[in-house]
């Protein structure tokens, strides 16, 4: 029997065997199709296509973009699908595969996220918008005078002094928003009268739309909405600027009314009666949640893409994982959804461009070679 000096020796000159078989433990073979992590070479030059495709085995957050832009492109792929034709009609089949909704905070029209927006309502690549009511008016507001870039770090009290406000680090002077009054309380008159004189039944949706029209102006993303007939809910309408005119409005002229009850039949009958649903959702919230609310109504949309950097940890809606949702019935069971934790400011424009824009000589005939 060796003693404890022999067997402290001999440990000194070999490594001890727990530790060799605790370091070196035996790997289980992986699956050969498990795609292996690769990034984009530079040597090649610069692609932004093959950089962007590279992102699927670039691995963390780069690998949800990239499974977002397969996913993107199968509602894109479905979409094209023409339906059949109904029994004893002569007209040709519809592109109706895939109805896609498109739902975005308010921040993201503040910002220049807006002109990948206005992009995809102008050329009719979605079926159904969902947004806020910030979401709404800053989109008017900026076809009446600019936003600035600031900075995240100025004062909100100096800022308040000089009539400027903040969005993050964009700057949104109060002149704005009067402008913003002198233009819409003169529609608000008209609305009021149509709903005496001609019972005009009035919802958020088709305010939306009036206002669309009434902007006339193709840099805005409601003015593609109304040319191209895409509904736009926002069932809190009046949280925001339009809610402050409607509530001036309303002891100078008062009377309107806005059925939220007709907005939220037409929308969850948007998903009903859709072949297949894709719900492509920036930011959370109430945007989030009444997509994904009208797609239970059809037991779960078949694709989906949240962008957010939410968290789950307190239970809301905004950081809650798609699976959460498949457990209400939002998303079909057999879907693969995605969610990209990023700043939506970022990766959206990618999205587009690797999928809808990508795509574009298919979905916009007059693009076709």
């Amino acid at each position: 029997m060796l003693d404890r000096q022999t067997c402290d020796g001999m440990a000194e000159k070999h490594a001890p065997f727990v530790a060799m078989d605790a370091v070196l433990m035996p790997s289980m073979a992986l699956p050969d199709d498990m795609p292996r992590i690769k990034g984009y070479d530079f040597n090649q030059g610069v692609d932004h296509h093959a950089l962007l495709q590279s992102f699927l085995t670039t691995g963390f957050q780069a690998s949800s973009v990239g499974h977002a832009i397969q996913e993107i492109n199968k509602m894109i792929e479905k979409r094209l699908e023409p339906l059949e034709e109904e029994e004893g009609c002569g007209s040709s089949p519809s592109h109706s595969g895939c109805t896609i909704f498109l739902g975005y905070t308010s921040n993201l029209i503040s910002s220049g996220v807006r002109e990948s927006i206005r992009y995809l309502a102008q050329h009719k690549m979605v079926d159904v918008i969902v947004t806020t009511a910030g979401g709404v008016e800053e989109d008017f507001i900026k076809c009446l005078a600019p936003t600035y870039l600031g900075e995240f770090s100025l004062s909100g009290k100096e800022l308040r002094q000089r009539g400027i406000n903040r969005i993050g680090n964009l700057l949104v002077p109060n002149d704005n928003y009067c402008k913003f009054e002198d233009w819409l309380m003169p529609i608000l008159d008209q609305m009021v009268q149509e709903q005496k004189d001609e019972g005009t039944h009035w919802t958020p949706s088709k305010m939306i739309h009036r206002l669309g029209k009434e902007i006339n102006n193709p840099e805005s993303v409601y003015y593609w909405a109304y040319k191209n007939d895409i509904p736009v809910f926002s069932p809190a309408l009046t949280d925001g600027s339009i809610g402050d005119m409607i509530y001036f409005h309303s002891y100078k002229n008062p009377g309107l009314v806005l059925d939220i009850v007709d907005d939220i039949r037409r929308l969850n009958s948007k998903a009903v009666f859709a072949k297949r649903t894709g719900m492509i959702i920036l930011g959370g919230g109430l945007v989030k949640h009444h997509i994904a609310n009208a797609n239970l109504m059809r037991n779960g949309a078949d694709y989906a893409v949240f962008v957010n950097t939410g968290q789950e940890f307190d239970g809301s809606d905004s950081g809650a994982r798609p699976d959460e949702a498949v457990s209400w019935g939002k998303i079909r069971m057999d879907a693969k959804p995605v969610k990209v934790y990023a700043d939506a400011s970022i990766v959206f424009p990618l999205l587009v461009a690797e999928t809808f824009a990508h795509h574009a000589d298919k979905l916009i005939p007059d693009q076709k070679e």
